[in-house]
């Protein structure tokens, strides 16, 4: 965005505190400067009632996952047999319909807060394995529904080859519904992802599905692809007991023992997930630098187990956070859910700050997706804010100097008033301004896709 403007943001989070009367100027986009101890909107300045946060950053996103809420939620099963409903949903996507409902999702982001989202995207092909005319027709409908509903993307382009492990060299083939996944090699991911161009508010990065999905003698060149591009480098890591003795039986190791043999940690990279890890595998993680998204709410729909994130933290693993499958999209409920799931499991509170969620949420996301220049409201930092109320039934009441605890603990998403990318609101008073009607469209891509 162009020009010039100021904010005035009745209170906000300022990394480590909440600060009354701020003045925040604009210039093209980027935060030009922060003034402490405005007591009263300066002249034509935009108002924003509430607790004013850093954009939110969504880690960890599937969107055509979305399209099964509600859905998955009869009967009993596993991941293994939600998986098989959630290729159904895939097998229908084209990349008119995947433009529909992604635009509708990120939509349905912006209300709950999110100003960027990593979009770990394997549905390249079409049905039966073969390419687009256009062979990145897929990732290209995810890169314009993100323009269309106003935030930013990080498009993870994934490296997904096999259905299985056999050993170092080969996979089991794909199945039926795997196979539009699949590029057929590393070699021939690298390439056709080579062809994908960078836009403002869209970055490239890569993933590699797990190590299930990607034969270990291929690791290497999805790891050097994204380190000659400086790019992010995301991975399913550890989700599931099954993958973790698949990898033994295979190789000797566990997955982020194989990982970390073929170059693919390191500080530009995250483990999605991390949930079933040894004591050397949290050291590994932690030493490399490697970070860690959580994805609280995928992890206990898919009753997938609670991962050591105090642990990854305290060996160095910055956590960032994500709502993958889309049970909901609420970055608040995520973080509050973080500290919830090691209440239980260890009996004790306190295991991070409001601060801490708060920063998880937001900077190290950022960070997580290539945007480090985004998460924080300082001078030089992405114009991208997210405005929570004080005065709903959820939140009224608690002192505003509380507003991290009142968000983290006690907000969701539908207390979010304002979202603003670049300097430009996108959520104006609780309402998208460029997707008028969200809830429709949603109606409207997931029928779309049922039929």
């Amino acid at each position: 965005m162009t020009g010039t403007r100021t904010y005035w943001l009745e209170h906000a989070w300022l990394d480590t505190h909440v600060e009354p009367g701020v003045a925040v100027d604009i210039t093209d986009g980027r935060i030009t400067a922060v003034r402490t101890d405005v007591t009263a909107p300066p002249p034509g300045a935009e108002i924003l009632r509430g607790l004013t946060l850093p954009g939110l950053a969504n880690a960890h996103s599937h969107a055509f996952h979305r399209a099964l809420r509600g859905t998955v939620q009869v009967g009993s099963g596993t991941f293994w047999t939600w998986r098989e409903v959630m290729y159904s949903v895939a097998d229908q996507l084209t990349p008119e319909t995947y433009h529909a409902l992604a635009r509708a999702v990120y939509a349905e982001m912006a209300l709950a807060g999110i100003t960027a989202v990593g979009e770990f995207h394997y549905v390249h092909h079409q049905r039966g394995g073969t390419p687009y005319a256009d062979p990145n027709a897929m990732g290209e409908a995810l890169v314009e529904a993100a323009a269309d509903a106003g935030i930013r993307i990080t498009l993870l382009d994934t490296a997904y080859l096999a259905a299985g492990i056999v050993n170092e060299h080969r996979g089991e083939p794909p199945n039926a519904h795997q196979l539009r996944f699949s590029d057929g090699s590393a070699e021939a991911w690298a390439e056709r992802c080579s062809l994908l161009k960078e836009r403002d508010h869209a970055r490239i990065g890569a993933a590699v599905h797990s190590v299930r999905a990607v034969p270990a003698g291929q690791l290497a060149t999805v790891a050097r692809w994204a380190q000659e591009r400086r790019a992010p480098l995301h991975v399913h890591l550890s989700e599931q007991t099954a993958e973790n003795d698949a990898c033994r039986a295979a190789h000797g190791c566990t997955p982020t023992r194989l990982l970390a043999d073929h170059g693919v940690l390191g500080p530009r990279t995250t483990g999605v997930h991390n949930t079933h890890l040894t004591d050397e595998d949290i050291a590994l993680i932690g030493g490399s630098g490697t970070g860690t998204c959580m994805c609280p709410t995928t992890e206990r729909d898919l009753a997938d187990g609670i991962g050591p994130a105090v642990a990854l933290q305290r060996a160095g693993s910055p956590l960032s956070l994500g709502s993958d499958s889309h049970a909901v999209i609420d970055l608040l409920e995520e973080a509050r859910a973080m500290e919830l799931n090691e209440r239980l499991r260890t009996r004790t509170r306190g295991h991070w700050t409001a601060a801490a969620l708060l920063r998880a949420a937001s900077a190290d996301g950022h960070a997580a997706l290539g945007w480090d220049e985004a998460g924080t409201i300082e001078a030089g930092a992405l114009a991208d804010l997210t405005t929570i109320a004080l005065d709903s039934v959820r939140t009224a009441g608690p002192l505003p100097r509380l507003g991290a605890e009142t968000a983290v603990f006690a907000a969701t998403a539908a207390d979010v008033r304002h979202t603003i990318v670049g300097g430009r609101h996108v959520v104006r008073d609780g309402a998208h301004t460029l997707v008028p009607d969200v809830p429709q469209a949603l109606r409207a891509a997931v029928e779309a896709l049922r039929t």
